[in-house]
């Protein structure tokens, strides 16, 4: 099976990233914000999916994920989290997306002393969604954010156990955040990635700049993905429709013929 390249786009939001997708037929990952599930249209979501199918166009989803976290030892945010992630099932019902892009919630700062209780959390929370997944077609994908490594992902992966819950790695993460190589992450995780969120920067804040801006080293980060996950999504994360153009120029050397731009 061969990547298939995505954009990012905020749905309900106006940045051109949409517009511009639908124009050039090129895939969405579509962001759902707390604030549009709280004031979603499902019509235009209903819309949208149509079109989508009509243009042979595929969909991914990233949910919601500021405040939120699905193993906090404070039960009123798992709580607002679940209810967040119903909400996303909702859309996703209409939209039947290929992978649903979730975060996790953990950093060493608020969770080393207390990493086994979110893990224990995390895995409760999950295992309720993971079987809506499976009966949906879809995949639900946990992305690295302030992982430093991978042993957190890698122990809730491998405590749901179930090939509907997977990795999502974000490059750009993991320049910020890292002490491991790409080799050491793709070793342990590259079996589990379905999607990888792709985007540059210099390694001191998230400029989601487009590849080629910043400083990772592309070619060998391509190189793994392949090997380890050659039919993972490729998701451009670009932050408006100027820099989501220049991305898909500097990822055009790396896509080649398996990752057309539609």
């Amino acid at each position: 099976m061969k990547p298939s390249l995505h954009a990012h786009a905020p749905f309900g939001r106006q940045t051109g990233q949409l517009e511009y997708c639908l124009a050039n037929g090129i895939n969405l990952e579509l962001f759902f914000s707390a604030e549009v599930l709280d004031t979603l249209d499902r019509g235009e979501v209903g819309e949208l999916a149509l079109t989508l199918k009509g243009a042979g166009l595929e969909t991914t989803i990233h949910a919601p994920f500021i405040d939120l976290n699905p193993g906090a030892v404070d039960p009123g945010i798992r709580a607002a989290s679940r209810h967040r992630i119903v909400q996303v099932f909702q859309v996703a019902q209409q939209l039947r997306p290929r992978v649903i892009v979730v975060h996790p919630g953990y950093d060493d700062l608020h969770y080393g002393e207390n990493r086994s209780v979110w893990l224990k959390n995390s895995v409760e929370f999950w295992q309720e969604f993971v079987p809506l997944a499976r009966e949906m077609g879809t995949l639900l994908a946990v992305e690295n954010i302030y992982e430093k490594e991978p042993s957190t992902i890698k122990a809730l992966l491998d405590a749901v156990d179930d090939p509907s819950f997977r990795h999502c790695f974000d490059v750009g993460h993991w320049n910020m955040f890292t002490t491991v190589s790409l080799e050491e992450w793709f070793g342990q995780l590259g079996s589990y990635i379905v999607e990888s969120h792709i985007h540059d920067n210099h390694g001191q804040r998230d400029e989601h700049l487009p590849v080629g801006e910043g400083g990772i080293d592309f070619a060998r980060f391509f190189s793994l993905l392949r090997s380890h996950a050659p039919s993972a999504v490729w998701t451009i994360e670009a932050h408006s429709r100027e820099l989501l153009q220049r991305a898909l120029t500097g990822i055009q050397p790396y896509a080649g013929d398996s990752a057309p731009l539609s």
